[in-house]
């Protein structure tokens, strides 16, 4: 009877394997409808073709699978390690990392709900937006007034340990994907966490501990400065749902006053929606491209400006620094390509990669890396990062912005 019951068993389990493998590599050839970019987004999706002469040595390869899963299941000394839901996790994981690229990830349902969180800006955790650079995982910035800037966390900082004795975790990130860096790092509000980094110019990795805490931010921050505070300073602290909404509320409180000049502040974003650049690209620019986007077959698309902007004729100066990546770099490419206003501060990320957000079954998803972006010019600005027009550094050593205090100087 327990013979039956574990074939019946294994042959669900295997029946399962063979459905999930199968939805994984047609998914291409659907168009999902949904949000759009975790950090970035498109409005078309390419159309995949499957090579049915593949070589004999791909069913060889699918049998070794069979084989290994088979072994584990019958010889491995701990039953109870084994979970056949994750052992098909990890099997898809495996596929999609063979990419080598960091950006093309499978979530498990849990990591699924993590992407969600960081869109909505409402989650517990350090307060960090993470990336790969140069394949390792690094701060791309710390988010204003979170437990990670408090603790003097930088952008550029390289996160090569996570430690957490609460969850008996103590691991390399070597190898780990953006997603399980994140579910380490995140956690309940009040427990601590360390993470070993390695900064420029320290000549030794160092550990800092962070306590978590509750992370909300807002999209946009918009203050006065200047001469009888004449100029506006906006911060786009990220491109997320409620960008939009808060853009406008801005842009309304902007025009009812008499300003003179704008620092639109893109330091330490780190992206988000595709459309959200366009929208606010659209605000400055009133006619032609914004983006375009490319494909492996060489086939692109250009998304212009709505044509529809309040801000046309006001003086601009937009701020940017390491940290600012991905939609970040596409306004701030589309607004320097334009001659727009000018750029200032220090040479941004570099990523210059588009993923498709997918749902797929039980709640999993995948971001697939489908095309790249180039600015208006069709400059392909992936690991090189856009040159502003003035460099400038903030000292840290002074209570001064000096990047501010340089934009300020140039509006004056």
């Amino acid at each position: 009877m327990n013979v039956v019951n574990n074939q019946s068993s294994f042959k669900k389990a295997r029946n399962t394997i063979l459905l999930v493998f199968f939805i994984s590599i047609v998914f291409g050839v659907g168009y999902f409808l949904g949000y759009k970019g975790f950090l970035l987004s498109i409005e078309k999706f390419p159309i995949v073709t499957i090579n049915r002469s593949q070589p004999p040595e791909k069913e060889l390869n699918f049998s070794l699978f069979w084989d290994v899963w088979d072994r584990l299941e019958g010889s491995y000394y701990d039953k109870s390690k084994i979970k056949e839901s994750e052992m098909v996790y990890g099997a898809i994981k495996g596929m999609v990392s063979s990419l080598g690229d960091p950006y093309t990830v499978f979530f498990t349902p849990g990591e699924n709900r993590i992407v969600q969180e960081d869109l909505n800006g409402n989650f517990e955790g350090v307060g960090i937006q993470l990336d790969f650079k140069d394949s390792v995982l690094t701060v791309v910035s710390p988010l204003p007034d979170t437990p990670a800037e408090k603790a003097g966390v930088k952008a550029g900082d390289q996160i090569i340990k996570i430690t957490d004795i609460g969850k008996r975790v103590e691991k390399g990130t070597s190898g780990m994907s953006l997603q399980e860096a994140v579910a380490l790092i995140r956690g309940e509000r009040g427990t601590k966490v360390t993470l070993t980094l390695v900064r420029e110019e320290v000549t030794e990795p160092f550990d800092v501990d962070i306590a978590r805490g509750s992370i909300n931010v807002a999209s946009i921050k918009l203050e006065f400065v200047g001469d009888e505070g004449k100029i506006a300073h906006i911060k786009v602290l990220k491109f997320s749902g409620e960008t939009r909404s808060e853009w406008q509320s801005a842009v309304n409180e902007i025009i009812s006053r008499n300003v003179k000049g704008l620092i639109l502040d893109l330091r330490n974003n780190p992206g988000g929606y595709l459309m959200g650049a366009v929208d606010i690209a659209s605000e400055f620019v009133s006619d032609g491209t914004v983006v375009i986007e490319e494909w492996s077959d060489g086939k692109r698309q250009e998304y212009p400006v709505y044509g529809n902007g309040k801000l046309y004729k006001a003086p601009l100066v937009v701020l940017v620094n390491e940290g600012s990546a991905s939609a970040s770099e596409i306004l701030a490419g589309a607004i320097s390509d334009h001659k727009r206003g000018k750029i200032v501060g220090t040479v941004t990320f570099g990523k210059g990669t588009i993923q498709e957000p997918q749902e797929l079954t039980s709640g999993s998803g995948l971001h697939l890396t489908i095309s790249k972006w180039l600015t208006p010019n069709g400059s392909w600005l992936n690991g090189i990062g856009l040159e502003p027009d003035v460099i400038i550094e903030d000292n840290e050593e002074t209570s001064i912005d000096e990047e501010l205090a340089k934009a300020i100087e140039l509006l004056s």
